[in-house]
């Protein structure tokens, strides 16, 4: 069914390699000299053998699209001729012999992969504990600090408050040290937080380190998924990504662990729950240390040699990893060419591309749309206040925090389908599919309400049943707040983009999280749940059957094609590909609904658009993918 709601993004190699130049970019043919010891073939109604081509250096530089044919046409000869001259200035650069600039070694590029996402995707596993464990220690922590019910909301939400901060500081921060630097910091700033609400003797020191602690997860929420993918190979992209939501889920279910161990410690449980989570940022600060810089951001600071280092230690240099970064490195000298060349060399401010750019403007609405999405159909505030939300339907204080590992539990093995699949089925189907299921389970959490507490059995039956499905869906929906920002944005304006995706989650966060019990008084539980958190989950269905373009399985150069499409061209491809899966739907034609074969790539190949053909979806004569580098509107 993923496959089948995929939409014209599809990008093919062999269409890329097969259409002429002239027909992808405004742009002059590239300038090339014959090799004296090769014949040229005639280009008369054959196939052009780039092989057969050496490009000259001296004439302009290659655009990213011409980079991307290149690829496509498997020009190894020319692309090693370029990274060839990287290797030599790399072998002839002194090494450090600093301990923090230890070049961690693996014989198999694939193991410091797992290795890198691993301790980068340890902020997730900050994430999810803290929510965890202030739902525990809000049983016992408002008595002992003397809070009442504003204060105590203030205090859950002082983490997402403080990660709008965090989040704010993002983009500088990212620009100004790095990937890696920006979640050292990170991990440092959530150290301070957490020893101090450990230690927390006063209303105003708790929500002054709930507030530091968040500013580390704000910073580190937005850098982690970018870091990830930037870094990453694209076959595994969505899911590496993926992992980052699982943390978070695993995170919840280890914060609910530890509470339960020190619910039953008679004086200051609250203070062991807070204080135990210094012991994964310790663990992930000591690892992240060895770990190294994002080759992508090492590009767009113009660190080529750097770059090409780290990419051999991450990903090899196998054809495939060499022409991946081949086009990562002629696509950041085209943003950067391009940035000068607009406005004279002089200073600006590159974020406003976000108004005035086409391809940008479409990724930053797409980005935040998803993230809406994902916030304001409430699971932050489930999280947050899981086992007060047990207390309501009738459990008592100590069964609310056993019987939140139940959710916490819903929501981790929700997130393992779309970590093993994310790729093979796409981002489409893991938005459409899921919505409707955790709407499912909101209908039932609402319901739940309404049964009186005198018939437990029911009232909680029919809650945690609910509470089970809604978790579940929305753990493989979660993946997508994480994958699509960290890789929708052009690599010139990525650090810019997650700070506006950041803030973006983490104030809705708050939002949701401060003003739960008020929202819950005004509207009643049945009509939060139901009418509030539902109705924003159907409409944002409707939003994505129509809007979401398909980024699977390609690189993040690729994505920039993808986002230089008219939204009219999309819509349009999208609501025809619907429309003829559901058919098959309703008339069971289950084989095509569940086909590998995409849907659109079939209609293609129908129409006369299919590999080799002119049309070549997005790819076609109709899109100039210059348009991403336009400043008109």
């Amino acid at each position: 069914m993923a496959d089948n709601i995929q939409n014209h993004s599809q990008v093919d190699a062999d269409t890329i390699a097969a259409t002429p130049p002239n027909e992808k970019s405004s742009e002059t043919p590239l300038q090339h000299v014959e090799d004296p010891e090769k014949t040229a073939p005639s280009t008369d109604g054959e196939e052009l053998n780039t092989a057969e081509k050496v490009y000259s250096r001296s004439g302009r530089q290659l655009s990213e699209w011409e980079a991307i044919q290149i690829a496509a046409a498997g020009d190894i000869e020319t692309i090693n001729a370029e990274l060839d001259e990287l290797e030599v200035e790399l072998q002839n650069r002194p090494k450090s012999n600093r301990w923090y600039n230890y070049e961690l070694q693996f014989k198999d590029p694939r193991h410091f992969t797992w290795l890198l996402v691993f301790f980068a995707s340890m902020g997730g596993l900050l994430s999810g504990v803290d929510q965890s464990l202030i739902s525990g220690a809000n049983l016992a922590m408002p008595s002992s600090l003397h809070l009442d019910t504003k204060m105590t909301s203030m205090v859950s939400s002082g983490v997402p408050l403080g990660a709008v901060g965090g989040a704010l500081l993002l983009g500088p921060v990212n620009e100004a040290v790095g990937r890696r630097q920006a979640i050292i910091i990170s991990c440092v700033l959530y150290t301070i937080g957490g020893a101090l609400e450990a230690g927390a003797i006063n209303y105003g020191m708790m929500v002054a380190a709930r507030v530091i602690l968040g500013l580390g997860l704000g910073l580190e929420g937005g850098t982690v998924p970018v870091y990830v993918a930037e870094s990453v190979s694209r076959k595994y992209r969505g899911n590496l990504v993926s992992l980052y939501q699982f943390m978070i889920a695993l995170g919840e279910v280890l914060g609910y662990v530890i509470a339960a161990i020190f619910v039953n410690v008679p004086s200051g449980s609250w203070r062991y729950m807070l204080g135990s989570s210094l012991l994964f940022s310790t663990i992930m600060f000591v690892g992240i240390i060895f770990m190294p810089e994002s080759p992508r951001f090492l590009m767009h600071k113009g660190k080529q040699v750097e770059a090409w280092g780290v990419w051999k230690r991450i990903r090899g240099v196998d054809d495939d990893a060499r022409k991946e970064f081949f086009v990562m490195k002629h696509s950041v000298e085209e943003e950067a060419n391009s940035l000068n060349s607009r406005k004279g060399g002089k200073s600006r401010f590159v974020w406003m591309d976000f108004f005035t750019v086409p391809r940008a403007r479409r990724a930053i609405i797409y980005a935040n749309i998803m993230i809406f999405l994902g916030q304001f159909t409430g699971i932050n505030a489930i999280q947050y206040y899981m086992a007060t939300l047990m207390t309501q339907v009738g459990f008592d204080s100590k069964q609310a925090v056993f019987m939140s590992l139940v959710g916490g539990g819903a929501l981790l093995l929700g997130t393992i389908p779309a970590i093993l699949y994310m790729e093979r089925f796409g981002r489409r189907f893991w938005a459409i599919a899921m919505l409707p299921g955790f709407f499912i389970g909101l209908v039932m959490i609402g319901v739940s309400y309404t049964i009186p507490l005198s018939n437990k059995a029911g009232s909680q039956g029919l809650y945690i049943t609910g509470l089970i499905i809604y978790e579940g869906f929305f753990g493989s929906y979660a993946c997508l707040t994480w994958v699509l920002p960290s890789e929708v944005y052009p690599t010139y304006l990525r650090s810019y983009g997650m700070e506006t995706s950041d803030v973006t989650l983490f104030l809705c966060s708050f939002l949701v999280t401060y003003f739960f019990s008020a929202m819950q008084s005004a509207m009643t539980r049945i009509g939060l749940s139901l009418g509030f958190y539902g109705g924003i989950a159907v409409l944002g269905w409707v939003y994505q059957v129509l809007f979401m373009p398909e980024t699977k399985n390609k690189t993040l150069e690729e994505i920039d094609i993808i986002f230089s499409q008219p939204t009219s061209a999309l819509v349009k491809e999208n609501l025809r590909s619907s429309l003829v899966t559901a058919d098959d739907f309703i008339h069971l034609r289950w084989r095509k609904v569940f086909s590998s074969e995409a849907e659109s790539e079939i209609y293609q190949k129908t129409q006369g658009l299919g590999k080799g053909g002119a049309g070549g979806g997005i790819y076609g004569a109709e899109v100039q993918h210059s348009e991403g580098l336009k400043t008109d509107l």
